[in-house]
């Protein structure tokens, strides 16, 4: 989740909670939830959220060697914002579900104000194959398919898929096939819309309850109690260079290809 502006006026407030309590535990954590749950035995708002609950309760907690975090220049001379003050406005967390289905799939998440856009996507990136059929003899090593699923703001979903060039070489080259939400259904109700909606029809199921809301706090306790160090970083870059040490082993970060407003 990426947001291109800073905390607009509301340092005293940002100040006392920072980017691992205001999106990290509720948000991001949700979207992760929402990825890798089962499928709920029915549409009844509770077995949605005894799902989520299920996974979160899997999610081992964040150890602090699992998480970089990160303050935009000028974030101390905001107005209401403590001088000298440690408050991320950026971390980036190595998460590991403990469960049959995602044992040793590793989960990377980020967010951060003042970077280079706004944007909220997750991105599914798919297990190479044993063996790799397509690819020519000239170095290019295919990489592998991906499910982007963009939310928010211009949601919908791209799916890049490998494609072998038409020639002769057996070669293969990343192609996007994007689905706009707003192209195929038309203008809808914004999050907020729904979630009034929701509220005043008595709906809960895009609601979190008690259980659901302990298992997330229990993930980012360990990290809340022990601070740790806050790298800063330039605004309109993505976050500190440490961040991206962190999903070294793993790969690298997969920016957003769009630019929201």
């Amino acid at each position: 989740m990426a947001e291109s502006f800073g905390v607009e006026g509301r340092g005293s407030f940002y100040d006392g909670v920072g980017a691992i309590r205001d999106v990290l535990q509720n948000h991001l954590l949700q979207v992760v939830a929402l990825l890798t749950m089962e499928p709920p035995a029915s549409a009844d708002p509770d077995a949605l959220r005894e799902e989520r609950t299920k996974v979160l309760r899997a999610v081992r907690p964040i150890e602090p060697g699992d998480v970089v975090k990160g303050q935009y220049e000028g974030y101390l001379e905001e107005p209401g914002v403590a001088p000298g003050s440690a408050t991320e406005t950026f971390v980036a967390a190595h998460l590991e579900v403990d469960s049959w289905r995602w044992a040793a799939v590793p989960f990377f998440v980020r967010t951060g104000k003042a970077l280079p856009t706004t944007a909220l996507e997750a991105v599914v990136t798919l297990r190479e194959p044993p063996r790799l059929l397509v690819c020519g003899g000239d170095g290019h090593q295919p990489g592998p398919n991906s499910f982007r699923f963009r939310l928010g703001h211009d949601d919908g979903v791209i799916v890049s898929v490998q494609a072998k060039q038409p020639g002769e070489k057996l070669c293969s080259y990343p192609v996007a096939l994007d689905l706009s939400f707003d192209e195929v259904f038309g203008e809808r109700q914004d999050a907020y819309e729904r979630l009034l909606a929701d509220a005043i029809e008595g709906s809960s199921s895009r609601f979190a309850d008690e259980s659901g809301g302990e298992a997330a706090w229990r993930i980012v306790e360990p990290v809340l109690q022990t601070p740790g160090y806050v790298h800063r970083y330039p605004r309109g870059e993505w976050g500190p260079p440490e961040a991206s040490r962190l999903i070294e082993p793993y790969g690298e970060w997969l920016d957003p290809p769009w630019i929201a407003p």
